[in-house]
C-alpha cells in the first residue's frame, strides 16, 4: 500500500479531478478517461509538497448540507443582485467593505467561506487577514454592515466550526 499511498496522496482529489475532467469533456471516450486519469494523478502527485497535511473533517456529511445551503443562496442572491442592479437607483445601492473576524482555525475551512462569500453575487472576498482570522468583504449593498456580517457568522461560519471541529 506504501506504493498506492505515494502515487495518490490525496485520492479524493484524484477522484474529483477525474470526474470534473470527465464532465468538462463533454463526451465520454476512451482518449477522455485516459486524459482524466493521467491528470488526476498527475495534479495531486506533483502538487503534494505543498498540502501540508489533510483536512481534519469532523462530519463529513455535513458537508453535504452545506453545499446545499450554498447553492440556495447563490440563487437566491442572484435574483436580489439582479434586483438591485435593474431597479435601484445607483445613488441608493450602499456598497461596503466590511471586516469578518472569524474564529476558524483550519485554513481550509477559512478558505472554504472565502469561496463561499465569492460565490455568492453581491458579496466578494476582497482580503484575508495575514493570521487567517479576518476576512474583508465588499458587499454590494450593505444597508446595515453588521447584518451582513453577522448573517455570514451565523449561516456559514457556524457551520464550517461543525464541520471541521
Amino acid at each position: 500500500m506504501p506504493i498506492v499511498r505515494s502515487l495518490f496522496p490525496h485520492p479524493g482529489l484524484s477522484g474529483f479531478l477525474v470526474a470534473f475532467w470527465l464532465v468538462l469533456a463533454d463526451s465520454w471516450t476512451f482518449g477522455s478517461l485516459i486524459l482524466a486519469l493521467i491528470l488526476g494523478t498527475a495534479i495531486p502527485f506533483f502538487t503534494a509538497p505543498w498540502w501540508p497535511g489533510k483536512p481534519r473533517l469532523q462530519r463529513p456529511l455535513s458537508l453535504i448540507a452545506y453545499l446545499g445551503i450554498v447553492v440556495y443562496d447563490v440563487v437566491i442572491s442572484s435574483y436580489q443582485v439582479a434586483r438591485i442592479v435593474l431597479f435601484m437607483p445607483p445613488d441608493r445601492i450602499r456598497s461596503a467593505f466590511i471586516p469578518v473576524p472569524t474564529s476558524l482555525t483550519s485554513p481550509e475551512a477559512v478558505a472554504l467561506l472565502a469561496g463561499t462569500i465569492t460565490m455568492t453575487p453581491g458579496t466578494l472576498t476582497a482580503d484575508i487577514s495575514a493570521d487567517g482570522r479576518t476576512l474583508l468583504i465588499h458587499s454590494l449593498h450593505a444597508p446595515d454592515p453588521d447584518e451582513i456580517r453577522d448573517g455570514i457568522l451565523t449561516r456559514y461560519e457556524a457551520r464550517l466550526k461543525r464541520i471541521y471541529g
